[in-house]
């Protein structure tokens, strides 16, 4: 079926449903709703759908379009639920089970006759960690249960007015019901609010007398102090008391008037650097070690563990982006795990991004965005390089989340992959304007062969967790909730450190390694890579740098069509 998907942005759950439709044989084309009415109108003359699902909104469909079309809206809330906060009021109160519900477009928001819904559970995680994985989840089964019965023409849609469904509308979840008392919030209500907003819109508050979006929150176990006062910092972000704890904050966000001139989020103590100069040196650093005791109940974006011949590197980092800083400590981390008496070593996240590649964000906001693209490019590079030099034992990527660009390369050079059934992988760079590295040219090839490797490259469109599979970019798939990878993960890995030919397959695999030396040196990919990727970095008209500002400012790119081939040359 030819299927049409209209989205504010090309999102998480955009790139996912489109990659899991194409598995299913559809035939779909993405238009984008940012730019207003005229290119989604223009896009359903071009490709004539039989289908138009609109994923993720931020303004209405046009009258004419789901008038003359079906359309389906995918909800964020169960079946009666109306208004445009639903995850907010979902997180705010509580809830322990939300929903996903698919429902025809009508004149009035949300309020159109259900073709599916689905439940989900709701953690306690931040908003855009629960839309990327229980919500993602529940909407891809309810989507594909909605086009299947589309499909069939048998199906009539429920109408919300039969009396089946009570219709609840949740106003906008305003700024107001958003903002901290930290002198009288306690800690579980502070992260609760934090998490309701932790990507998008922050929570506002004023630091340093000026406003700034708060983005993320995390539990801290130990340091105290005044309700408010900044306490310390650790890896970027900074902790403040509330009346009864603590909370970790690491990023933050100045308000567009704030006289700043990257209003956008950013590492914490960055952002508080820019504001007040070397104030932000006089917090204390709060370290911790590596491998915390398993008593501790704090944050830090990268954790050791290890049970047996298996080590556990954890990290995270909101938005998958990874700085230079965060990329050199994580190599430090690496480094250190590979001293450790193990056999198998799993790097990745416990839930959410496993990593996006450079962060674009730190990059924009650097007093000179070409030289820090570079080292952050080389950062990223010496990592993936130190991955794919380990020869004592093997490496896995466990991928609990997406990957990205330099992200998905860095999966790539580990022995094996191992991916959640709902992840999407994006192993191109092409929609930044840029060539690639993170030895690319070596891992990609090798995994798919050099005909897949240039298509996947070029076509620069998202990949399903199952496609990536058939492809060989991934090895195994984890079939799990969200909650649930990291347990299934460790176990696994066990089973590989106990499995009577480790031996063997760590021999061939250094066997492997050095062959390929022989026939081309990691430095010469390497550099090779890094002479294409300095000529636009340096070059100031090369696109990269006005797709990188559009991007981090969320400001139009020039295209309402994100995906380079159209209507029928998509495959």
């Amino acid at each position: 079926m030819d299927i049409l998907l209209v989205a504010s942005a090309f999102n998480s759950l955009s790139q996912r449903l489109y990659a899991e439709l194409s598995d299913h044989g559809h035939r779909v084309d993405v238009v984008l709703a940012s730019q207003g009415d005229d290119p989604v109108r223009a896009a359903v003359r071009e490709f004539r759908p039989e289908l138009i699902v609109a994923p993720m909104l931020r303004t209405a469909l046009p009258e004419d379009v789901w008038q003359e079309h079906t359309c389906l809206i995918v909800h964020p809330g169960p079946p009666g639920d109306r208004g445009p906060s639903s995850l907010d009021w979902a997180i705010a109160g509580q809830a322990a089970q939300w929903g996903v519900t698919v429902l025809q477009a009508e004149a009035a928001m949300d309020a159109g006759a259900v073709w599916a819904a689905e439940p989900f559970p709701v953690p306690a995680v931040g908003k855009s960690d629960l839309y990327r994985n229980e919500a993602s989840d529940a909407a891809v089964t309810a989507v594909l249960t909605a086009v299947r019965r589309y499909a069939d023409g048998t199906y009539r849609p429920r109408p919300q007015t039969d009396g089946s469904v009570k219709a609840v509308w949740r106003d906008y979840f305003r700024q107001e019901r958003r903002r901290i008392d930290w002198e009288q919030d306690d800690t579980e209500t502070v992260l609760s609010k934090l998490r309701g907003a932790d990507s998008q819109p922050g929570v506002l508050d004023e630091l340093l007398g000026r406003e700034v979006f708060l983005h993320g929150g995390h539990p801290e176990d130990r340091l105290r102090g005044r309700p408010g006062a900044l306490l310390a910092h650790r890896a970027g972000a900074v902790c403040r008391a509330t009346r009864d704890g603590a909370v970790w904050i690491p990023e933050l966000r100045p308000r567009k008037n704030s006289g700043d001139p990257a209003p956008f989020r950013r590492p914490a103590v960055s952002v508080l650097a820019a504001f007040s100069g070397d104030d932000t040196a006089k917090l204390p650093e709060a370290a911790v070690p590596l491998e915390l005791p398993p008593d501790r109940r704090t944050w830090t974006d990268i954790r050791y563990r290890q049970h047996g011949d298996v080590g556990l590197l954890t990290f995270s980092f909101p938005g998958g982006a990874m700085s230079t800083d965060q990329c050199r400590r994580l190599l430090v981390a690496y480094e250190d795990a590979l001293t450790r008496p193990t056999r198998v070593l799993v790097l990745g996240g416990t839930r959410d991004f496993f990593s996006n590649g450079i962060h674009l964000n730190v990059i924009e906001a650097a007093p000179d965005p070409a030289g820090e693209s570079w080292a952050n490019l080389n950062a990223m590079d010496d990592l993936v390089e130190a991955v794919l030099r380990t020869t004592d034992r093997l490496v896995v990527a466990a991928l609990a989340g997406n990957a990205a660009a330099g992200g998905a390369m860095l999966a790539l050079a580990a022995d094996q992959v191992w991916c959640r059934t709902g992840t999407a992988l994006n192993p191109h760079y092409r929609r930044m304007g840029l060539y690639g590295s993170e030895f690319w040219t070596y891992s990609l090839p090798r995994r798919v062969g050099p005909e897949q490797a240039h298509r996947l490259t070029t076509e620069a469109l998202p990949v399903s967790a199952a496609s990536a599979a058939r492809l060989g970019l991934v090895d195994r798939l984890v079939t799990t909730a969200p909650g649930q990878f990291t347990a299934e993960a460790e176990r696994l890995a066990a089973g590989l450190a106990a499995a009577p030919d480790l031996d063997r397959r760590i021999a061939a695999k250094a066997a492997a390694r050095a062959r390929d030396e022989r026939e081309r040196p990691l430095d010469d990919h390497r550099q090779a890579e890094l002479d294409r990727m300095h000529a636009l970095f340096f070059d100031p008209g090369a696109p990269y740098h006005a797709l990188r500002s559009a991007f981090v400012r969320k400001t139009p790119s020039g295209s309402a069509r994100p995906l380079t081939p159209l209507a029928g040359d998509v495959r």
